[in-house]
């Protein structure tokens, strides 16, 4: 029979100090399973490349652990906690980069939710960034997508709010523990996604909401999603990162477009420039994803946890078209024709390219289709 994960081991480690996702992540492609990361020696240990000594000591540590507070916790507010080998645990989020190895459950995830579009946007959304996030919630779930949203106020609350008018299926991925919701007024928002769908959170129970977990939060989103759609945001915005980790991910990235003169349009308008879709109805994004079936993402079974290999993560951070295209790039602005030629590539993939760096702040873009290395 095969071995499986056991709760207990694993929050031994997401309750001690210094040992992220990434580093279990790592620990779990090198030992298989965490009963083994807690039966390794230091010397063992000392053999994996990239573990600082201050990990290896809270590794050796984790068995002195104890996880049944954090499991009574859980119990009490009717959440369940979940390992990344769980039927339960979201395909897409699994065989995406730095996936949760646990995470924590109110409600159901089915696996009818494969069929997911991510939607985001600013929380200071405007009359038509509201009413565009509850047409297009209301409209994917109609047409059978379930809708994965961060719960924040504006676009998200708005976009939750549209699939469930028609009974439809959205799940929330939130910032904080359970015991620390966020934001307030959102409370009975929460309880409503809870009973009809699910609210996820990678962060243990007794987790406030800080500037750090919030951008956290956006990659489940991203991962969960066969597409994400930006439906208002400014040029700098949440919204934006979790439309690049889309981006990473190989995730379509759709936009509405909204008022050219309008802050609240500018990034939507940026990602329609650099190839995101345009996107006026759900039939855009129909046209594009298709029917979401589970070939759609693609799979990599032979790891326990994450969709990429180890080697191919230790590499450097730009892939192999991003380094060619940036190195291809001055002060000097240059136009995406001029690149075109230089390169041998077509302007939709510079085009897609260059949209990565951008949001990276590694390029700027200027009128005309000119960009310039930062």
């Amino acid at each position: 029979m095969k071995k499986i994960e056991t709760i207990e081991n694993l929050l031994r480690f997401t309750l001690s100090k210094n040992i992220g996702t990434k580093t279990m992540n790592k620990l779990l492609r090198h030992f298989g399973l965490s009963d083994h990361i807690l039966g390794a020696t230091e010397e063992e240990l000392k053999t994996i490349k990239g573990l600082r000594s201050n990990q290896i000591k809270a590794i050796l540590e984790a068995s002195k652990v104890d996880p049944r507070a954090e499991l009574d916790l859980a119990a009490k507010n009717n959440v369940k906690i979940i390992a990344y080998d769980d039927p339960m645990y979201p395909k897409g989020l699994l065989y995406s980069p730095d996936p949760p190895y646990m995470l924590y459950v109110k409600g159901n995830i089915k696996p009818r939710d494969i069929k997911a579009i991510g939607v985001v946007g600013t929380r200071h959304a405007s009359r038509y960034g509201r009413e565009q996030s509850e047409r297009f919630g209301r409209d994917l779930a109609q047409a059978g997508y379930t809708v994965v949203s961060g719960l924040a106020r504006g676009v998200d609350t708005f976009a939750h709010r549209g699939a469930l008018s028609v009974n439809g299926r959205t799940i929330a991925v939130v910032g904080a523990g359970f015991l620390h919701m966020y934001p307030p007024e959102n409370r009975d928002l929460l309880a409503e996604i809870a009973s009809t769908a699910a609210v996820i959170s990678e962060f243990p129970m007794d987790t406030a909401p800080t500037r750090n977990t919030f951008p956290r939060r956006n990659r489940i989103i991203a991962g969960m999603s066969l597409g994400v759609l930006v439906v208002e945001a400014p040029e700098r915005s949440g919204a934006l990162i979790t439309a690049k980790q889309g981006l990473e991910m190989g995730r379509e990235i759709f936009a509405v477009p909204g008022m050219v003169d309008q802050e609240q349009s500018q990034g939507c308008l940026t990602l329609i420039r650099e190839g995101a879709v345009l996107t006026r109805n759900v039939n855009d994004i129909i046209s594009e994803i298709g029917d979401g079936r589970d070939g759609d993402i693609k799979i990599d079974p032979s790891l326990p946890v994450a969709g990429i290999r180890e080697e191919e993560q230790e590499k450097d951070e730009l892939g192999g078209k991003e380094s060619v295209i940036l190195g291809a790039l001055g002060q000097d602005s240059m136009h995406i024709d001029e690149l075109c030629a230089e390169l041998g590539m077509n302007a939709g993939e510079i085009s897609a390219v260059l949209m990565i760096l951008e949001l990276r702040n590694m390029v700027a873009s200027e009128p005309g289709a000119f960009y310039r290395k930062i």
